[in-house]
């Protein structure tokens, strides 16, 4: 599922633009709650906006009018005819306002009423405010700015002047288009540029963009505030070129807008073939393993040299090949099976997903041997091969069927991993039969128990005897005495030095057909294996008892006793 929807995870979703400040009662209008356990009271007088609250370190922007319980009004910014604004959870103001208005929302109004151990206390603020004095403020919460200490250490702040869209941001691998415009807290300019482009994983001018712009939405705009360690430190930065000198110890300020980005993306977990986006697809459907695909196609050298043109110019024909077929080369295959329709992508492949140590002749050039290729490719359409159930029940068995004989081609040719990918694709076909007849089960049964026989004999091949083992097991859930999955298991026990496991399987084996000549050759293997792991048994024992033995004798002269005598005993108390 985690190739076909592109929605972001949960903690990614939460973190920062979802934060429904937790605890927060919910009211209806003119309703009035308690909020947390210290006396303060919170009375809605009008709802707000959306779903966000401000956090401590946003700089909130109010409208409000301060009363005695009398109604005696103290302040007012209303009044004044000027919004107040301060940072949130900074102790500017007094506690009850940090404690209020983190509940509320954008255009919200409420009156909050504030005892005096979140106001002034016993001194009071005289002439206006008397010692423990409860009081109420009429609060209109106008707008805030979001400011996020992106490294939870003090160091880098960062301030949305303008927000993004959607919710996606970029990784390490992506290239970024950015606008940025750096100073000194004094207001010179140490650096400027517009439309420049890097790979966030090696970072622009100073450590404190790349962290930056992984927590920015496309076309969000920042005030960054950095501190030396997320800037040039206590060494500063000489003048070079455009940009001037830095001075140690330097707080910049930094304006940074995140024009676009591509995603780049790796497409094995190898790192040899990698993905970047040109144009985001449609949708969210892949093509799969046998679907077929029409592509526009351009490959290339590290040189540049084009050596493949395919469904470029206008009229011609597009590329049109089924996947997992190797009618291309695998890191092509493998990226297609990534790409959205209509998406268009740079691939960079490395030779082991390409064309290897061999020299290979294309159409307009020669690929010499071990070289990397590079390809822009459109994906026009697709067609993906059914899946289990888009097909009724015969055509489950049948397509289970088909699957099973491309894998065997693929076996005796020698290219396990593509065949066992075919056994493994028939068996999801056929593994939910509840809805099949009995003769469909029947049918069902002897294909699961062939599929998984034969990918057991490709993990084999592979040297992958745990999952060998897994796939014999399942045999044997179905059919306990099939010999096949006995011998094999038994092949798989001996790879993984389960030798009284082994003999066990062989021995079960032999008793259902005593003439198997793969059988009892495999018992001759297990047999020396057993003979060599019982020389080896031997030896370490014995060598483990003579060190003891030297042990021992060294101890023995040490104190005193003779070689063959046991030690006297002290008897004195």
């Amino acid at each position: 599922m985690d190739e076909d929807f592109d929605f972001p995870a949960a903690d990614d979703m939460m973190n920062d633009d979802m934060d429904l400040s937790v605890g927060t009662p919910a009211l209806k209008v003119g309703e009035e709650k308690e909020i947390g356990k210290q006396g303060l009271k919170k009375k809605l007088v009008n709802e707000g906006e959306g779903w966000n609250f401000p956090e401590i370190g946003d700089e909130v922007e109010v409208h409000y009018t301060g009363t005695l319980l009398d109604g005696t009004q103290f302040d007012s910014s209303r009044d004044r005819g000027t919004p107040f604004k301060f940072t949130l959870g900074q102790g500017q103001v007094i506690e009850g306002w940090d404690e209020g208005i983190k509940t509320m929302k954008k255009a919200e109004n409420a009156i909050f009423t504030i005892p005096p151990e979140l106001a002034y206390g016993a001194s009071g603020s005289p002439p206006t405010i008397p010692s423990n004095a409860t009081l109420q403020f009429d609060v209109e919460l106008l707008s805030w700015t979001s400011v996020k200490d992106i490294c939870k250490d003090g160091g880098l702040f960062k301030k949305i002047v303008t927000e993004g869209e959607k919710w996606e941001n970029p990784k390490d691998l992506d290239e970024v288009l950015v606008n940025y415009e750096a100073k000194l807290e004094d207001g010179t300019v140490m650096a400027k540029a517009d439309g420049i482009e890097f790979t966030v994983k090696d970072g622009l001018f100073c450590p404190a963009l790349s962290r930056a712009v992984k927590t920015m939405k496309k076309g969000e705009k920042v005030l960054l505030t950095v501190k030396p360690q997320y800037g040039f430190g206590e060494k500063g930065k000489p003048a070079t070129g455009a940009e001037g000198a830095v001075p140690a110890n330097a707080t910049l300020l930094i304006t940074l807008e995140l024009v676009s980005w591509k995603t780049v993306t790796e497409v094995t977990d190898d790192k040899k073939v990698i993905k970047k986006i040109l144009k985001e697809g449609e949708g969210y459907e892949r093509p799969n393993e046998g679907a077929v695909v029409q592509v526009k196609l351009i490959g290339k050298l590290q040189d540049g040299t084009i050596f493949l043109k395919k469904g470029q110019n206008e009229g011609e024909e597009l590329f049109e090949f089924k996947i997992d077929e190797e009618q291309v080369i695998d890191g092509l295959d493998r990226a297609l099976m990534t790409m959205k329709k209509g998406e268009v992508a740079l691939l960079t492949v490395a030779p082991e997903y390409a064309y290897g140590l061999s020299e290979s002749q294309q159409e307009l050039a020669t690929i010499p041997p071990n070289s990397y290729v590079y390809y822009e490719v459109e994906l026009v359409s697709f067609v993906k091969e059914k899946e289990s159930w888009d097909l009724n029940t015969q055509e489950k068995i049948e397509a289970a069927g088909k699957k099973k004989e491309e894998g065997n081609v693929l076996f005796k040719a020698g290219k396990y991993v593509r065949a066992l990918k075919r056994y493994e694709k028939a068996v999801k076909y056929i593994e939910h039969d509840s809805s099949f007849g009995e003769d469909e089960k029947k049918q069902a049964k002897a294909l699961k128990v062939a599929c998984n026989l034969n990918n057991a004999a490709c993990k084999l091949k592979l040297k992958d005897y745990k999952q060998a083992d897994k796939l014999c097991t399942k045999v044997l859930e179905l059919e306990s005495t099939n010999v096949k999955a006995l011998y094999r298991r038994a092949q798989a026990y001996i790879q993984l030095a389960d030798l009284d496991l082994a003999e066990f399987d062989i021995k079960k084996a032999l008793e259902h057909d005593p003439n198997n000549r793969e059988v009892k050759l495999e018992y001759k293997v297990l047999k020396e294996k057993m003979k060599e792991y019982n020389k080896k048994e031997a030896k370490f024992y014995g060598n483990m008892f003579a060190k003891m033995n030297k042990v021992d004798s060294a101890d023995s002269s040490k104190f005193g006793a003779k070689e063959g005598e046991p030690m006297s005993i002290d008897s004195k108390a």
